[in-house]
C-alpha cells in the first residue's frame, strides 16, 4: 500500500493535490455561478411580471423565439416607439428581455423599455426599471441622467438632486443640471411668498443665463414690472412668442417706446399706432410693412426646434420631449394669415 500511494514529500503528490484542489474550486465556482445566474434570471422574470398588462396588445405568448429575430424585432419596437404606439413597443421589449440570454443585451433592452415607459408617461414603471438597471450596473451615467428625469417629472426634486453626486463622481459636468433642477423646484414650490420667489429667481438667472426664456416667462406670472426689467434687445428672439402673445394689459409702454424692436413688434401686432421703423427682424418688419399698407390680417405662427435632436414641436418645452435635452429650445416663426374668429365656444 505504501508503494502505491506517493510519499507526502514527493513533489508529484504536491502537484497532484494542487490540481485536485483547483478542480474542486473551479467546479464549486462554476456551480455557484450557474446558481446565481438562474437565481438572477428568476428574479428578472418575476420583476418583469408586474409590467405585463392589458396595454401590451401584441400577442407574444405563443410566439417561438429565434436568435435571428432579435435585430428586426428591436427595429420594429423602435419604429412603434417613434410613431407613438408605445403599447406595441412595450410588448416587444418585454418579449425580447424574457428570451435573450445576454446580460448586456438584457440591460440595453431594459433601458429602452424604461425610456418607452418614460415617454408614454408611466413614470413609476420607468423608475422601477432604471433602479433595477443601476442595481446591476451602478456606474451607468446615462441611466442616472434618465432616472433624474423621471424624478423631475414626478416633481420629486430632492430625489432628482440626489443623482447629482454620483454623476459628479463619474466625472460628469452637472452645473447646468443643478441650476435647471433648482429652477424647476422653485417654479412648482407653492410654499414660498411671491417676493421670495422673485429674489431667488433673480439669483438663478444671474448664475445661469440659459434660463433666460423660462425665467422671463415665470417672472411675467409673478410680477409684470419686474419681468419687463429683464427684457434685453439682444435676447428678444428667444422670447418672441412670449412677447407676441402677451395681453395688452401687461405691456410696459415706457420700455416699449425706447426700443425699436419692441415698437415694431407691437405695431405689427396691432397694439400701437406709432410709425413703423426697421427692427432688423425680417418677419416683424414684413408684418409691420403689410399693416402700414392696410393689410390687417397678418399674424405670426411659432414652432419650437430642439437644437440637439433637430425635432420640431408646435408647443414650447423646458426639456425636449424627444431627446430630453435641456436649454435646447429654439423659437422659429413664420408669417401667416390671422385665424378667423368665431362666436361659438366648445366650453
Amino acid at each position: 500500500m505504501e508503494n502505491i500511494l506517493p510519499s507526502y514529500s514527493d513533489p508529484l503528490f504536491s502537484i497532484l493535490l494542487i490540481v485536485v484542489i483547483a478542480l474542486i474550486i473551479a467546479l464549486v465556482s462554476y456551480g455557484w455561478g450557474m446558481y446565481k445566474q438562474q437565481k438572477e434570471e428568476g428574479k428578472l422574470l418575476k420583476f418583469l411580471e408586474k409590467f405585463d398588462s392589458a396595454e401590451c396588445t401584441l400577442d407574444t405568448d405563443d410566439m417561438p423565439y429565434e436568435p435571428h429575430m432579435f435585430k428586426p424585432l428591436t427595429l420594429l419596437a423602435k419604429a412603434f416607439e417613434n410613431s407613438g404606439e408605445y403599447h406595441k413597443a412595450i410588448s416587444i421589449y418585454l418579449y425580447l428581455i424574457k428570451h435573450i440570454d445576454n446580460d448586456r443585451g438584457e440591460l440595453e433592452l431594459m433601458e429602452r423599455l424604461a425610456n418607452t415607459y418614460l415617454h408614454a408617461g408611466f413614470l413609476e414603471r420607468s423608475r422601477s426599471l432604471y433602479t433595477e438597471i443601476l442595481r446591476r450596473m451602478p456606474r451607468n451615467a446615462k441611466v442616472l441622467h434618465e432616472l433624474g428625469i423621471v424624478y423631475e417629472n414626478m416633481h420629486r426634486f430632492d430625489k432628482a438632486h440626489e443623482i447629482i453626486e454620483p454623476l459628479q463622481l463619474l466625472g460628469e459636468e452637472t452645473n447646468e443640471l443643478e441650476n435647471f433642477l433648482a429652477f424647476s423646484k422653485l417654479k412648482t414650490d407653492k410654499s414660498l411668498a411671491i417676493e421670495e420667489k422673485i429674489e431667488q429667481l433673480k439669483v438663478l438667472l444671474a448664475k445661469e443665463p440659459k434660463l433666460y426664456r423660462e425665467g422671463v416667462s415665470m417672472m411675467l406670472k409673478l410680477d409684470t414690472s419686474e419681468a419687463w426689467k429683464l427684457i434685453e434687445t439682444e435676447h428678444i428672439h428667444e422670447i418672441l412668442d412670449i412677447l407676441w402673445f402677451l395681453p395688452n394689459s401687461q405691456l410696459d409702454l415706457d420700455i416699449i417706446a425706447h426700443d425699436k424692436i419692441l415698437r415694431t413688434l407691437y405695431y405689427a401686432k396691432g397694439y400701437l399706432n406709432t410709425p413703423h421703423t426697421q427692427s432688423g427682424l425680417f418677419t416683424l418688419d414684413m408684418l409691420a410693412v403689410a399693416r402700414q399698407s392696410g393689410f390687417e390680417e397678418g399674424d405670426l405662427h411659432f414652432s419650437f426646434l430642439c437644437t440637439q435632436c433637430k425635432q420640431s414641436f408646435p408647443v414650447s418645452f423646458k426639456r425636449c420631449p424627444n431627446c430630453m435635452a435641456i436649454y435646447s429650445v429654439k423659437v422659429e416663426e413664420e408669417i401667416a394669415r390671422t385665424s378667423p374668429k368665431t362666436d361659438y365656444s366648445l366650453l
